[in-house]
């Protein structure tokens, strides 16, 4: 080119011609165009090496936006089989973007041979993109705070959530981002097995665990897409304002069950507007330290009706709790829990319940065009399965840790065409529960209604196994 273009001219461009997921997947529904592609790539004369100087990355930390001479290719999926791209021979380029490809082109890993693919899919089926438990819309403002007439619980919650707000950018600041973009990297891992008769440990962590990244998109009102690589697999879901749509390799693209609801993963730090929506109905049950810090704690229960939407045929949601723990010296987030339990009866067998439980630590605030926020955490996962037999109890331990790399908001040129679903999107929809483990004899597998959705490929999970040392 005869001249350099900024980082908004060439995001313009790519948002135009391959951002949209309609465009890319209306072709081939096995390779799919991502929002990611326009920001990950980069070309050789760049010059930039995020490993050896981080401060020269695209988006600092910080999420300031900088202006780098270089233009931006679109992301191939896959490796390169003739070794080249753009005339740059295989393997000289640097960066993030790099890296992140390949987060996308590398083979499932092989650190352990006994790390067997159940894992990993059970990892990005629970953890990749799991959603908050009600309906909510950050264009919705918040309740005005009221004393008379209003439960103490109710108008306590009111005001730590108040305070939340002006100690994470101010209403009005909030109330000005039309959309935003965020990047990172983060460690799967499978920490622990526990049965009736015996406790597996994973000793061996720092090598078992998956590296990957993820992009996510958000746009108002009440649009968002997720792009999750992890160990060669590759998890995304999306919102287009009325439905919310999934894709994995082994169920491929499909609705989800229930009401439109946000991402779980931008309440963890990286969308405020949208966490005091969420918890703008809860109620103040009262106080904790976490981690030393003395902390409110609000409660949010999903009512009954977004329940049973959420539920479909053997699979029954039964309760789906969000906890807040929002600091007292700060006024910020800094730990989330949800929990949610649903209750498996086919052919009239023996019903199995699972317990789902996901406790975020939210770390690393940093100011964002003066919006906080948090720029690292991690999650423990803990599936607990039981039933009538003390036999069949089981629970299984997994972790995420992860860092926020790039953050932007009001991207130029972001628009809903960018949130369309998939043009392979099958009819009817999937509960979340499709994702929990399936015994291996199938006795108390999730059925699938034929009727409504029939997936590309069998869903299937092998019994939990990792080469641990008991």
């Amino acid at each position: 080119m005869e001249r350099k273009q900024g980082f908004f001219a060439s995001l313009r461009e790519e948002v135009v011609r391959g951002l949209s997921p309609s465009r890319s997947r209306a072709n081939s529904p096995r390779r799919t165009g991502s929002p990611m592609s326009g920001l990950l790539r980069r070309k050789k004369q760049s010059g930039h090496n995020f490993a050896a100087n981080p401060d020269s990355a695209l988006i600092g930390r910080s999420g300031s936006m900088r202006v780098l001479g270089e233009t931006l290719t679109p992301l191939m999926e896959g490796p390169d089989p003739d070794g080249f791209q753009n005339g740059d021979p295989k393997g000289v380029g640097s960066g993030l973007g790099q890296w992140m490809r390949g987060q996308f082109s590398r083979a499932p890993s092989t650190t352990s041979s006994s790390y067997k693919r159940s894992d990993l899919r059970l990892l990005l089926g629970v953890m990749g993109a799991p959603l908050a438990p009600v309906h909510v819309s950050a264009s919705d403002p918040l309740p005005h705070l009221s004393i008379k007439d209003t439960p103490i619980e109710t108008s306590s919650a009111q005001y730590i959530l108040q305070q939340f707000t002006a100690a994470s950018g101010g209403q009005k600041l909030q109330n000005s981002i039309k959309n935003a973009y965020a990047m990172g990297k983060v460690r799967m891992v499978a920490s622990e097995f526990v049965t009736a008769t015996r406790v597996v440990k994973n000793r061996n962590a720092s090598t078992c665990a998956e590296s990957g990244g993820f992009v996510l998109w958000q746009m108002n009102p009440d649009m968002w897409y997720v792009e999750l690589a992890v160990g060669g697999n590759k998890v995304h879901a999306g919102c287009n304002g009325k439905l919310v749509w999934r894709h994995t390799p082994w169920l491929g693209a499909h609705t989800a069950k229930g009401p439109v609801r946000p991402l779980r993963r931008a309440l963890q730090g990286l969308d405020p507007r949208t966490t005091a929506s969420m918890f703008a109905a809860a109620k103040c049950i009262g106080e904790k330290k976490i981690h030393g810090e003395d902390c409110f704690i609000l409660k949010l229960c999903a009512d009954p009706q977004t329940l049973k939407a959420r539920s479909e045929g053997p699979a029954e949601i039964i309760r789906h709790v969000l906890f807040g723990y929002f600091s007292q010296k700060t006024g910020l987030l800094v730990h989330i829990e949800d929990s949610h339990l649903t209750r498996i009866q086919s052919n009239g067998g023996e019903a199995v319940y699972w317990e789902t439980t996901i406790n975020s630590f939210l770390d690393d605030y940093r100011p964002v065009e003066g919006i906080m926020i948090a720029h690292s955490g991690h999650s423990a996962v803990t599936l607990f399965r039981f039933g009538e037999t003390a036999m069949g109890h089981s629970k299984t331990r997994m972790e995420e840790a992860w860092t926020i790399e790039e953050v932007a908001f009001n991207v130029p040129g972001l628009s809903v065409d960018c949130f369309i679903p998939p043009a392979d999107l099958k009819t009817g929809s999937l509960s979340e529960a499709c994702e929990l483990p399936q015994d291996e004899k199938g006795k108390n597998s999730v059925a699938v209604h034929k009727v409504k959705f029939s997936a590309p490929e069998k869903s299937h999970t092998d019994s939990t196994a990792w080469k641990m040392e008991v």
